[in-house]
């Protein structure tokens, strides 16, 4: 097998789904016994900085996170393939199942309030992280 230079690699995830990649992730994650968790930063001390500091940073990037798909799956199976583009049904299906499972990751504020709303209108139980 040749060996992939990271620019072919990066073009292979690209062409991957969500679900695929998630499935990649974790099967990494086995493999080599790491998790894909962020690092955490060291915040500075109080007045280290020569001046207060902001009170707390509003949060820019969420994940909307499927708790529960209720009593009317059908319904949020189609709210899920509406939100991830390109998701197959076999696929929405499986991640609707699966749940608690994340839906969307790094969405901007707006979209995740979007497809919280959508999918709480299909009856499902929907987090915000």
């Amino acid at each position: 097998m040749a060996k992939l230079t990271k620019d072919e690699l990066i073009e292979q995830f690209k062409e991957m789904t969500l679900i695929e990649l998630s499935e990649f992730l974790k099967e990494f994650e086995e493999v080599f016994d790491v998790t894909a968790a962020a690092p955490v930063a060291v915040a500075a001390a109080p007045g280290a900085a020569g001046g207060d500091a902001p009170a707390a940073e509003e949060k820019d990037e969420f994940d909307v996170v499927l708790e529960d798909a209720g009593d009317k799956k059908i319904g949020v199976i189609k709210a899920v393939r509406e939100i991830v583009s390109g998701l197959g049904l076999k696929d929405a299906k499986e991640m609707v199942e699966g749940a608690p499972k994340a839906i969307l990751e790094g969405a901007n504020k707006d979209d995740a309030e979007a497809a919280k709303a959508k999918l709480e209108e299909a009856g499902a139980k929907v987090s915000l992280k």
